[in-house]
């Protein structure tokens, strides 16, 4: 089974990477499989890769989803 979270890209750092938060992590990940990435662009990151863009209404949804399952699993830094 795979898995990809959704990740806000927080800076651009070159043409291929990226740092990216994801409820209270920033991490850094390789946008190499997306086309133009900028700032506040919400993407699903698998193994340290950006593998899709969300659009606007699918990022809310998503981040919501994962705040929810957060919570549920007792993350005091769900949102």
């Amino acid at each position: 089974m795979c898995l990809a979270v959704p990740h806000t890209i927080h800076e651009i750092l070159d043409e291929n990477r990226a740092l990216a938060v994801a409820g209270a992590v920033r991490t850094e990940i390789r946008t190499d499989l997306i086309d133009a990435p900028a700032t506040g662009d919400t993407v699903l990151v698998h193994a340290g890769f950006a593998i899709e863009k969300l659009s606007l209404s699918d990022a809310e949804e998503l981040i919501q989803l994962w705040d929810e399952l957060r919570s549920l699993a007792g993350d005091d830094h769900a949102g």
